[in-house]
């Protein structure tokens, strides 16, 4: 990923990404400095905090990024996996229906959300809740499609 500009974010900014950050998943970001990175090769950006990035923008939307979610962890949009789910889901897959033990009931179908692995709570992934969260439990089928995950590009980032 190529840097293609860089810039502090202006307080109202910062303000704007932790009260959207906030409102989806009960966390606060602190920071002593926010840093907006756009790049050449991908079409996401990224908000570094404190040089990490911590936040990245997922349709316009300001979400945690897995870096982000395990240093600052997430109150709520939990999905959480089973061992047996843990490489697929650390390898980009998308997550079914059996490798699930919980889900938040207050996610909704479209919401951004954090998959994390049941034994140390250590999130995974980023994906798009494709059914609401009450109906994430099951026998069979999708229900999760992951947008970031440990090990890709956006979690190696260095800047």
């Amino acid at each position: 990923m190529n840097v293609k500009s860089r810039h502090h974010l202006r307080s109202d900014e910062v303000d704007a990404v932790q009260s959207s950050v906030r409102e989806a998943l009960g966390v606060e970001i602190d920071g002593e400095s926010f840093e907006r990175v756009s790049f050449t090769d991908d079409p996401r950006e990224v908000v570094l905090v404190d040089g990490d990035p911590a936040v990245v923008y997922v349709d316009d939307e300001p979400f945690l990024t897995v870096r982000g979610a395990n240093a600052f962890p997430p109150e709520r949009r939990i999905v959480t996996v089973d061992a047996g789910a843990v490489s697929f889901v650390s390898n980009g897959a998308d997550v079914m229906r059996p490798g699930i033990v919980e889900a938040d009931e207050a996610i909704e179908e479209g919401d951004l959300v954090v998959v994390a692995e049941e034994t140390h709570g250590k999130v995974l992934a980023v994906g798009r809740a494709l059914v609401d969260g009450a109906e994430m439990i099951g026998d069979s089928g999708k229900v999760v499609e992951s947008i970031h995950h440990v090990g890709d590009e956006l979690f190696e980032l260095s800047v």
